[in-house]
Parts: structure tokens; sequence; C-alpha cells
């Protein structure tokens, strides 16, 4: 009768038993998913060594990564030449519905020393998209750079910058990187040039990344301002990964 007497009391303890093991998985489970967010600088500390040789060494100089989204469309060609006209490697985040469009433009900026990231198919909000729809907008793109330029991209930026724990997951699933950015122009909003210069160089900083959209039409004629302007106060240019150097972009993680 005792050993009865006491059975509610043991399944008692055996169901909390049971909820705090749950427990402890799901929040291991949870933080090994987690998003995380890291500085240019902490990615270099992070990675514990040095530049490799004839490799910027942005722990020493004052560097910073231009960054620019959209269609690899008309004006990028005429970008293109002013990057080069200062010694301005940059990063592209291209949409994947425009790639094949241009294909000379994306082999270009492959060519140049040009990062391409990825920047979705469409430019959905990643985080009101499905899983299925989060691996197909960026599989696709990755795909049609890689069949560009041979080779895939290991950034992404998200469409508005949205991102959550599961777009993470996915993107380190994808082996991608996130990039974020550290100034925005805002040249989605306005053609006026000299704004977008204005807004830029006030943000600029060094291990800044600087985001800009090459198809709105006060971008491009701000930009001879704006490289000449941060090439007199000493700034590097240069890629995302580069900016990141000797650590490597981790997929999933965000950078910004």
């Amino acid at each position: 009768m005792k050993f009865v007497r006491r059975r509610p009391r043991l399944f008692v303890l055996l169901g909390l038993a049971v909820v705090v093991v749950a427990s402890v998985v799901t929040t291991v489970v949870v933080r090994g998913s987690a998003m995380a967010t890291v500085t240019p600088q902490q990615a270099r500390e992070q990675a514990n060594g040095s530049a490799a040789a004839g490799q910027v060494d942005c722990s020493r100089q004052k560097c910073l990564a231009l960054t620019f989204d959209g269609n690899p469309g008309e004006p990028t060609a005429r970008l293109m030449d002013l990057l080069k006209q200062y010694h301005a490697p940059a990063t592209f985040f291209l949409e994947g519905r425009g790639i094949h469009s241009h294909p000379d433009v994306v082999r270009r900026m492959a060519q140049e020393g040009h990062q391409i990231g990825d920047h979705t198919w469409n430019h959905p909000r990643l985080t009101e998209s499905s899983d299925a729809v989060v691996r197909d907008e960026l599989d696709r793109t990755a795909k049609a750079v890689e069949d560009l330029t041979g080779r895939r991209p290991t950034l992404m930026r998200p469409p508005e910058g949205r991102t959550d724990d599961r777009v993470s997951a996915i993107s380190r699933e994808l082996g991608m990187a996130q990039v974020l950015w550290t100034v925005t122009a805002k040249d989605y909003q306005t053609d006026d040039s000299a704004l977008i210069t204005e807004r830029v160089l006030d943000g600029a900083a060094r291990d800044g990344i600087i985001l800009l959209h090459p198809l709105h039409k006060g971008t491009v004629p701000a930009m001879p301002a704006i490289l000449k302007s941060l090439s007199d106060q000493g700034y590097t240019f240069v890629t995302v990964s580069q900016l990141l150097a000797p650590g490597t972009p981790r997929p999933g993680t965000v950078y910004r």
C-alpha cells in the first residue's frame, strides 16, 4: 500500500525531470542557432593572426568598405569606372533576377577585384518568407553568380537588413555570412547628390560599411565627391572580406 501511495509522487517527479531535460535541450538548440553580430575589429581579433603578405592590414590602416545593392544594370558600369580610377575595390550585393541580363557587368566585377554578394532573387523580406522561399531566393542567386564568375558568394545581405535567428540558420546552412552596414545615405529617398554625399561623409569612420544603391539617380553622380573626399581623408577602400581579414566571414554570422 505504501508503494501505491507513493506512485503519484513518483510520477510527478518523473514529469518534472522530463520538463527540465526538455528545457535544457531547447535552450541548447536555441543558443546554437541564435544570431551573432560581429564588428570587423572583433572578426580580426578573433582570428588571432595577421594579414597575409601583400594584403591590406585593416588593423593598421584606416579601412572602409563601400557596398552597393541592387541589379547590375546601368549605371553600374560607370560606377566601376569611377572605382577603378580611385583604386577602390567594393562589394556588390546583387539581385539574381537581373544577373543574366548583364553578364558582362557581373564578369567585370569579378575580374576587377570587386566582391560579389547575394541580395536574393526578388528582394523579399526574408523574415516574412517561408524557409523554402528564403533558401530558394538565396540559392538561385548564388548559382547565377557562380555560373558567370566561377565563384559562389560567401556573403549575403538580407533585403532592408531584415534578419532573425531563422534567416541566420538558413544562411549558415547555405554557407553565407550576413552583412549589414554602419552608414546608409538613404539614396532611395532622394536624388540630391549633394545630400547623398553629405550623409556618407558624415557617417564615414574606420571599419565602416557604407550602403549605397547605384540604380537611384543621385547615387553615381555623388560618387566622385565621395571617393575624392574619403581618399583625401586617408581611407583605404577594401571589400567586406578584406575588412575582416585575417578573419574569414563565418556562415550565418551578422557583420556590421
